[in-house]
């Protein structure tokens, strides 16, 4: 059985102000109604898994589950990396979970209605934020993995290389390998090969080299294996990471959706890839047999700039990209999005324009790899709009900032039914809130009421309050803040439904 292990973390900021720290990519819709993250769960349909299991930074987490539920897939948790420490070490977290729950299957069968399965898991590890057009050919690719896969060969995707790519990692394939008519391989011949070497990102001649041979894939980020396999080989190049992973598993703190691990002991690990980690130290040896690629020719894409996004997008009669309020004149070869204002353009060609609520980026298409700079920029100015939307994502629903000053912030606050805000209070603001529909139930000090449209009222500074929606449809209010310091580290929270300190 495949059990989907799927990478949520990131920041995305190459896609700034779409993407930022608090929402990044992975959890945004660019080419239909489902995200990144939903459509990378949802292309996995048909295929025999397990419950896919989620690893994500502590700050996504209820933005993961709320997509999750959206979309109402099963899932087998959400495991919360303390720190970031790049692929290597998750993946091991994700492999001795596996291989804790087959142990325990094993030991205990009444728990699992007397199945037991013969084989250990077959780990799929996928990236949330990647785009893949044909889902069938994906999961061919993947069907062709997993027979490899059961053999202990540690398997990677390779992408179908049809432009010489600067941005990317390549694969150099070696012999091709032959499958068995007994693994009931549809063909004589699998579309796999071992695996010469990894390479790093190369310049646009040894890119263009690399294409025309037709001997190199694009390294997708993707794998397959089983999980005793990996942490085998992890073990014998990096057993500090199997050490740390597993000391970091001991203490497992479940609350709601989420798993969390120890701190200390997760944050004590080395932090390295699964290419330098174990995929090249294996490829190293000449004779290599432990490494193979499938090969995977279907409509990917990693979303990994503007540039990318604008390839993936319906184009109009002049190759432009356009999402939103949009009028055009005289303007080609453009990606333009709008969210909440009228964009026109008159005789411009390859430009990158966004607008957002907050910020407007205007960039050269071939250029706008370079938005980074503008990241780092607002970072060393401690500027909000690096980390926040003005619209933001809470799990009891979500805030739009409409507008703020010196000594006031008004924001327009979604509550959906059944769901509460943290009982907390504040040293440094007071506020106010106006119900504009549904009906709220307010927690004002000692007094507790329910207020209705066109309803209102007032929390002093240093009052305990909460705010609930009891009704079957969102609670919309508007809240306004003033005092001589409106952050959002200025709450005191006593009681919390989401386990928030």
């Amino acid at each position: 059985m495949i059990l989907p292990v799927i990478m949520a973390g990131g920041t995305g900021t190459r896609l700034w102000p779409l993407s930022r720290q608090n929402c990044p990519k992975q959890f945004l819709a660019y080419n239909g109604e489902r995200s990144l993250l939903q459509q990378t769960i949802s292309r996995l349909i048909g295929l025999k898994i397990k419950p896919p299991m989620l690893i994500c930074n502590e700050e996504h987490r209820f933005i993961a589950a709320e997509q999750m539920r959206q979309i109402g897939v099963e899932y087998g948790g959400i495991f919360l990396e303390p720190v970031g420490r790049n692929t290597a070490p998750a993946i091991a977290l994700a492999a001795i979970h596996a291989l804790e729950v087959e142990s325990n299957t094993k030991q205990h069968p009444e728990n699992n209605a007397g199945v037991i399965s013969k084989d250990e898991p077959l780990l799929l590890v996928l990236a949330a934020d990647h785009v893949i057009e044909n889902v069938e050919a994906f999961q061919t690719a993947v069907k062709q993995a997993a027979i490899l896969a059961k053999q202990d060969k540690l398997v990677t995707f390779g992408i179908v290389a049809n432009t010489p790519e600067t941005g990317y990692g390549y694969i150099r394939r070696g012999a091709p390998i032959v499958g068995s008519s007994k693994e009931k391989v549809e063909s004589e011949k699998m579309d796999a090969f071992f695996v010469d070497c990894f390479v790093e990102k190369p310049d646009l001649v040894t890119a263009t080299e690399y294409v025309d041979s037709g001997k190199y894939y694009w390294n997708s980020g993707m794998f397959m294996f089983k999980a005793s396999r990996y942490l085998e080989v992890l073990k014998q190049f990096n057993p500090d990471i199997v050490s740390a992973c597993k000391k970091a598993m001991q203490v497992q703190n479940e609350d709601m959706d989420f798993v969390r691990l120890d701190k200390q002991a997760f944050m004590d690990c080395p932090s390295d890839s699964i290419d330098y980690a174990v995929m090249e130290p294996l490829c190293a040896d000449k004779n290599n047999q432990d490494v193979v690629v499938v090969t995977l020719n279907a409509g990917w894409n990693d979303i990994g700039g503007f540039k990318a996004l604008w390839e993936i997008s319906d184009k109009d009669k002049n190759n432009n990209a356009i999402c939103g309020d949009v009028k055009t004149v005289d303007t080609r070869n453009c990606l333009i999005m709008s969210d909440d204002k009228l964009i026109a353009t008159v005789g411009v060609d390859d430009l990158v324009i966004v607008n957002t609520k907050d910020t407007i980026l205007v960039a050269h298409k071939y250029k706008a790899q370079e938005v980074q700079s503008i990241v780092n920029q607002l970072k060393s100015d401690n500027r909000p709009e690096v980390t926040f939307h003005r619209e933001v994502y809470r799990p009891w629903g979500k805030y739009d900032s409409v507008d703020n000053g010196e000594r006031f912030h008004v924001k327009r606050i979604t509550v959906k039914p059944g769901a509460k805000l943290s009982v907390q209070m504040h040293h440094h603001r007071a506020e106010y809130w106006i119900v504009v529909s549904g009906t709220a139930k307010v927690t004002n000090g000692d007094e507790t009421i329910l207020l209705t449209e066109n309803q209102s009222t007032y929390i002093p500074i240093g009052t305990i309050h909460a705010l609930e929606n009891p009704g079957k449809v969102e609670l919309e209010l508007i809240e306004v803040q003033s005092g001589s310091y409106l952050g959002e580290d200025d709450i005191v929270r006593f009681e919390d439904s989401y386990g928030r300190e």
